[in-house]
């Protein structure tokens, strides 16, 4: 049997367990290293699951994050999520789709502190839905602008996708995390358009909030100063070099545990709430991440990623349209799997294409993320609609249905789509910063 075809059968039992619901990183461990055993030895085998697994859990590398996601956890714990929001709805709110706007805007600036796609969208449902509810907002309009405002804790730094693209492709974590502030900012306000947009041809869906006066809109901005001074503490250290990310991520945790302390934001059970669900995300991350490693050792000795490097080598097309594939098989496969654990199973296959095309590899991550994002909003998996879904059943006001999250989420995938056109048409969107950087 050829090296190809053990490797096919491998991918096609993985898809199959993937199917009854097994941990996706405990199913690419298993098969990863059951073909190595069958590829080389058990004995080899059993030498590649402990170095893989040692060589990622005492990874420096891999220790931002945790920081980065605790950084997140604190935030949301200290209660820095509600002020966002109150900010945003002051200056928005009394606009058509004003709450929705403000929500989207509330969901960039979370992002910069956060990481977490699914944990944006669960806070910003939760400060969020009840509001757009009060104000008799349509479901697919409120529901829509929190589950896809989520997505852009993805392309936001500090980003765990980013992080983990950076890792297996040894790519700079701090060109990463500036390439993607501009395309987080693009998507925003492609975010915000359609909101307006929408609520034009249908004013039901958004109805005006109250209004507010400018002392009370100035006043509120001091909700904003933490993120604000957080964020620009993590990313200015990044740019002017003053500390890696690893380093960035630990200054990051300390702000905002100082400004919580501080202005008595952060009770001890918060602070151990916090360390907990860090715990539990962290685990889970890291474990993917090992997982990933072993499949794609396993997928390195049967030559897949060369042979369909190769293949589509073989097709008399420009480059633009052997991209244009690769892209799709990302949209598609976020149909089906997480977003992490799906740039996990392909970067190992599609990244040597991407390099001997020529294009760049920081440029090829945030359009990865775009794509990603894109994932976390459709059918089947779509994460964060499935939060949002679980957030709204527990509001006062009654939940919601998967019908109308998902009718909600379609504009902002075409808002997505549209940003991705223009980021591949103008890569210097992406790259300005990290050329700027270095």
């Amino acid at each position: 049997m050829s090296p190809t075809l053990i490797g096919i059968i491998g991918i096609v039992v993985m898809v199959a367990i993937f199917m009854t619901r097994m941990p996706v990183a405990y199913v690419m461990a298993m098969v990863g290293f059951t073909g190595f055993c069958i590829m080389s030895s058990v004995k080899g085998g059993m030498n590649l699951l402990a170095r893989d697994f040692y060589e990622v859990y005492s990874s420096y590398g891999l220790t931002t994050i945790p920081l980065f996601i605790l950084m997140g956890q604190l935030a949301f714990n200290a209660g820095i999520s509600s002020k966002l929001y109150a900010s945003a709805y002051k200056f928005l709110g009394h606009t058509k789709g004003g709450l929705a706007i403000a929500t989207v805007s509330a969901c960039t600036a979370f992002g910069a502190v956060c990481g977490s796609s699914a944990a944006t969208a669960a806070t910003m449902a939760t400060v969020g839905l009840p509001e757009m509810k009060k104000f008799q907002y349509g479901d697919e309009l409120a529901a829509g602008s929190v589950a896809s405002g989520g997505g852009l804790g993805m392309i936001m730094p500090p980003s765990v996708v980013l992080i983990v693209y950076g890792i297996l492709t040894e790519q700079s974590i701090g060109q990463l995390f500036m390439a993607g502030i501009l395309p987080a900012l693009l998507v925003t306000v492609l975010f915000i358009i359609t909101i307006m947009i929408w609520c034009r041809f249908s004013p039901e869906q958004g109805p005006r909030g109250e209004s507010f006066t400018w002392k009370e809109k100035i006043k509120s901005l001091s909700g904003m100063g933490e993120t604000l001074s957080v964020f620009a503490l993590v990313m200015g250290g990044l740019f002017f070099g003053l500390f890696t990310p690893t380093e960035a991520a630990a200054v990051g945790v300390m702000g905002v545990l100082g400004v919580s302390v501080v202005r008595r934001q952060l009770s001890w059970q918060r602070f151990i709430d916090a360390l907990y669900e860090t715990l539990k995300t962290s685990c889970m991350v890291m474990m993917l991440v090992a997982g990933a490693t072993v499949f794609g050792k396993f997928l390195a000795v049967t030559r897949i990623p060369y042979d369909i490097a190769s293949w589509i080598g073989h097709f008399d097309l420009p480059p633009i349209l052997i991209l244009g594939m690769v892209v799709l098989v990302y949209f598609i496969g976020g149909c089906f799997m997480d977003s992490l654990a799906l740039v996990m199973l392909t970067v190992p296959i599609f990244f040597p294409l991407v390099l001997s095309l020529g294009y760049d590899p920081i440029w090829f991550g945030i359009i990865i993320v775009m794509v990603t994002e894109m994932g976390v909003i459709t059918p089947p998996v779509g994460i964060n609609v499935y939060v949002v879904y679980g957030v709204a059943r527990g509001l006062p006001g009654g939940g919601m249905s998967l019908e109308s999250i998902f009718k909600g989420i379609a504009p902002f995938m075409l808002a997505v789509l549209v940003g991705t056109v223009i980021l591949a048409i103008f890569p210097q969107i992406i790259l300005f910063l990290p050329n700027l950087m270095y």
